[in-house]
């Protein structure tokens, strides 16, 4: 909500209905609007006039007959008065000055009649020609505002590249200082480094989890034993690192916890890109709670970060305290209460109220494949209202406010596929996602 965007006239709407018919000179069309951004904008374009067009254009000899019967008696009557024998390309722009008056008449009538009939078969080979749309050219809408950023397409390679010498030869890793050539690192040992240094991070500063050894596991899918401490006694982390390119699934983390248990680790801590939406109600195995950090986009260019530490590269959001109320009406609400973290460093699970929440959203009728915000509410600090008011450049209304900024939603019929999905989001930008299921409709 911090800054402005145009917004662009849909094709697929009643004003792109009403803006293509007054472009092409046509009744606007009677097909039903659905607003789907998919068939695009109304854009602007240009004309690409060929000889081919005009050519093949046989209105123009339409017009031209049309016109020649006024011009030629218009050209008899001035050759008389001035008596000359001029053709039509003989007559000069300008009158004389020795002209008499009804002269000068006829030769102003003779010419705004040409410039006339030129101007119709203008218009007539424009409409006639192909149109070139300008894609970069769309109409706005300048009743609305979009408060959206721009969206991007970002492509990361899977590949990764070796180093080769002049014979094309494989570069072994050298260990010389300051060496120009040297091996990859494969990713887990790229992500191990940086979670040494870097550490893992909660919702509070003091929350970060800090190791003092990080050693690598010779295990199926636990690849690192990490030591850090919980009231000065010594606990043992297995590190899970998820794919470089993909989504770590809930079988994933359940094949991982048991084999954390069956290594005898205290807690698991699953480090990845993106999770599969059923993983948040996965949150503990047996014995062996399971932390779900979220690594930051950053760690997709590891090879040039410095491992410093100081970044949020690993980030623990826990799972969001959620209640779903029942109304007499039939209609369910969803209230947010706020994020339950689990501490290893005190092995108890602590509960933030909503204040650590930034923004939720809710689908209310989840398919299990794509979450579609249905529902949006923003808890944000620093007054979010004020920040609304000052982007828009515009009064927002307090009471529809008011049912936007709240821990509570509005009521809702219940869902046809009997699953709602409520999806969180912190200070940090990091989300959390949380299915319910109905299953009495």
């Amino acid at each position: 909500m911090g800054a402005r965007y145009p917004f662009y006239v849909l094709a697929d709407s009643r004003e792109g209905q009403i803006k293509e018919a007054e472009i092409n000179g046509t009744p606007p069309s009677s097909r039903p609007a659905c607003s789907n951004i998919r068939h695009g904008f109304v854009y602007e374009r240009a004309t690409n006039v060929t000889s081919g067009s005009i050519a093949n254009n046989s209105e123009i000899e339409v017009i031209w007959e049309r016109w020649q019967g006024q011009l030629e008696s218009l050209l008899e009557k001035l050759n008389a008065t001035v008596k000359k024998g001029w053709k039509e390309w003989d007559i000069p722009r300008k009158n004389q000055e020795e002209w008499s008056e009804e002269a000068k008449k006829l030769h102003a009538e003779w010419w705004q009649a040409r410039i006339g009939r030129q101007k119709e078969m203008d218009a007539s080979i424009l409409s006639k020609s192909e149109p070139v749309y300008l894609y970069h050219k769309p109409y706005e809408n300048k009743r609305k505002v979009r408060v959206a950023g721009p969206f991007t397409v970002e492509s990361l390679s899977p590949h990764r590249v070796l180093g080769v010498d002049e014979n094309d030869d494989l570069i072994e890793e050298l260990d010389e200082q300051g060496t120009e050539y040297k091996a990859k690192k494969s990713f887990p040992e790229m992500i191990l480094e940086n979670l040494k240094a870097a550490g893992v991070q909660q919702a509070h500063k003091e929350d970060r989890i800090t190791f003092t050894a990080l050693t690598p596991w010779p295990g199926d899918l636990v690849c690192a034993d990490g030591r850090y401490m919980e009231v000065e006694i010594e606990k043992r982390a297995a590190i899970f690192i998820g794919p470089e390119f993909g989504t770590v699934q809930r079988a994933d983390l359940v094949r991982a916890a048991r084999e954390a248990g069956d290594g005898g680790f205290d807690v698991l801590i699953a480090c990845a890109f993106n999770y599969e939406a059923h993983t948040t109600e996965f949150s503990k195995l047996g014995r062996i709670p399971v932390l779900k950090a979220r690594m930051n986009a950053d760690l997709q260019m590891a090879e040039d970060l410095k491992s410093t530490g100081k970044g949020n590269l690993f980030v623990i959001f826990g799972e969001p305290d959620i209640d779903l109320i029942h109304d007499k009406d039939g209609k369910l609400r969803v209230k947010v209460k706020g994020v339950d973290v689990f501490k290893p460093q005190t092995g108890e699970v602590v509960s933030d109220n909503a204040d650590g929440i930034a923004c939720w959203f809710i689908d209310t009728d989840y398919n299990e494949e794509s979450f579609f915000v249905r529902h949006a509410y923003f808890l944000g600090a620093n007054d979010p209202y004020n920040a609304l008011k000052t982007t828009l450049k515009v009064e927002i209304d307090p009471e529809a406010w008011a049912t936007l900024h709240s821990d509570t939603s509005r009521p809702f019929d219940k869902p046809q596929k009997g699953r709602i999905a409520v999806k969180v989001i912190n200070h940090l930008g990091d989300e959390v996602m949380k299915v319910f299921r109905l299953l009495h409709l």
